[in-house]
């Protein structure tokens, strides 16, 4: 992601190998969590050298063999980071803020060939990148006082939403950003306790 030789050459193996390209899911990414203050010009580098330029180029790659088709699929993975900010999460919040941007200016760009971008936005899901997180209960149950459907999200939550938007079934839906997130981004907060 971080090299454009090699995602040209990915792009042109894997279109040698099965013949085109239709669906792109766009899902690399990485996370450096560190206070503001204490992030570095390399860590910025790399969050947004992956999550943002990477997902770009490989989407531009891709979609030469699609234009040439008049036809495409691009879902850009995003995160609820790109519609609010949390502490710590600087860098990845402003790659995942441009994801949601870059989707609606491609969207707007590759429209004419027949070429739907959408992007889907995570809200909170265990992952390697964040699992010494939920070895946190108490940090797990804050976070799930704060989902209305109070529990993080599992991978198989992402199997209706990646399928939706690859099939003819949004073929009018395009340069959106579709939440996946239990509905944190509601904004949510912890229950007061009740007043005796």
């Amino acid at each position: 992601m971080r090299d454009y030789d090699s995602i040209q050459s990915a792009v042109v193996a894997i279109e040698e190998h099965f013949g085109r390209i239709d669906i792109l899911v766009n899902n690399a990414g990485c996370n450096i969590r560190k206070p503001a203050a204490e992030v570095t010009w390399e860590d910025w580098n790399t969050v947004l050298d992956i999550n943002l330029r990477g997902s770009f180029f490989v989407a531009q790659a891709v979609a030469r063999g699609m234009i040439q088709r008049g036809y495409g699929r691009i879902i850009n993975i995003g995160s609820v980071t790109s519609v609010a900010g949390y502490a710590g999460l600087g860098p990845y919040g402003a790659s995942r803020g441009g994801t949601k941007q870059l989707t609606m200016s491609l969207a707007d760009d590759w429209g004419i060939h027949g070429i739907t971008v959408n992007c889907l936005a995570p809200g909170w899901f265990q992952t390697r990148q964040n699992a010494v997180m939920y070895e946190d209960r108490e940090w797990v149950e804050y976070l799930c006082d704060r989902i209305p459907l109070k529990r993080p999200g599992v991978p198989q939550d992402l199997e209706g939403a990646v399928v939706f938007l690859a099939s003819d079934a949004s073929a009018y839906i395009t340069g959106q950003t579709l939440l996946v997130d239990g509905g944190i981004s509601t904004g949510a907060t912890r229950a007061l306790p009740a007043k005796k």
